[in-house]
Order: structure tokens, then sequence, then C-alpha cells
């Protein structure tokens, strides 16, 4: 996944592609099947089973994401009873793609995540900044460059997965003025 840098993708209300891509993301369910599509190919059979939802249903949200270009058919195999199997690989697409009014249903999909995850598993931060226009689009351009850096490195083999949030929002209740 390393080399050139590749351009974010914005996607507008009106061009039926991208309404479509719109669609595709606003589903936390298939996020996370993106999530679990990212550094290992799994089947629908295999995504149903791990996000406890019926495979019929799985295979409506394997297909979109498919359709939309998000998930890859990889080659064929044959299952444990000899059945055929197709599993499927996140393309990275979801990354590049900017969404307007996206923020809510990544809040959602993050939420699901963390269920049932050992609070002493989680490290969370949560900081107040004050800053100007200049400083808040600086800030947001390195920890973009930060994220994307390691986001385009190839995945460690030995490595353990790990899920990386965070938002950068006005504050709604800012301490009164000094």
């Amino acid at each position: 996944m390393t080399g050139e840098r590749e351009e974010r993708i914005e996607l507008r209300h009106g061009d039926p592609e991208a309404e479509a891509r719109m669609r595709a993301l606003s589903s936390p369910l298939r996020l996370r099947v993106l999530r679990l599509c990212a550094f290992e190919s799994r089947t629908n059979k295999e995504l149903a089973e791990l996000l406890g939802v019926n495979p019929g249903t799985m295979l409506h949200h394997v297909r979109t994401l498919v359709q939309t270009g998000y998930l890859a058919a990889q080659p064929e195999r044959t299952g444990a009873q000899g059945a055929r199997e197709v599993p499927y690989r996140a393309t990275g697409l979801s990354w590049r793609t900017s969404m307007p009014g996206g923020s809510p249903v990544l809040i959602e999909t993050f939420l699901q995540q963390i269920q049932g995850v050992h609070p002493d598993d989680l490290d969370t931060t949560w900081l107040g900044l004050k800053l100007t226009p200049e400083h808040r689009e600086e800030f947001q351009r390195r920890l973009y460059e930060l994220v994307n850096e390691f986001k385009e490195r190839d995945p460690d083999p030995d490595g353990e997965t790990y899920s990386f949030f965070s938002t950068l929002h006005p504050d709604d209740n800012p301490p009164a003025p000094a």
C-alpha cells in the first residue's frame, strides 16, 4: 500500500455515482464490514457470523459495497464442507472518500465497535484547543498526514489490528472568557 498519495474523492449530491457511494457509507454495518475486510479477506458467511446478522442481509450489504468499489471479490476458494466461497477484501477507497454529513454514522459505527471492549483497553483522549482558523487548518492537515502515513504503510505481518478514531469539532460549551 505504499506509493504515491492518492487524491481525496469528494462526494456531491446530484451525481448518481456519488449518491450511491454516500448510501453505501451511510450504514454502520457496512463500515464495520470494511473494517473487518481491511487486512483479511472474508466471506459473506464469515462476515454474517462476526457481526451477528442473517447471511441474506449481509449479502445485500456486501453487494452494495462491491457495486460502489469499496469491496472487491477475491479468487474463489473451497470452504470446509467443499462449498464454493467468495472472500471479499476492502479496496481502501473509503479512506479517500470525503462524505458530507458522514460524521454521525462514523460515530455510531465507533460506538458499535467498542461495545464489549474492556474499559482498560480503551485509550481515549479528549483535548480542548483554542485555535485561529490557520492553526486549526494546520492541525487538521498534520493529523491527516500522520494518519495517512501509517495507513499507506504495508501492514506489519506479525502486528495486531487496532482501530483509530479521532474527531475535531467546535466546542459547544467553551469556558467563559477570563
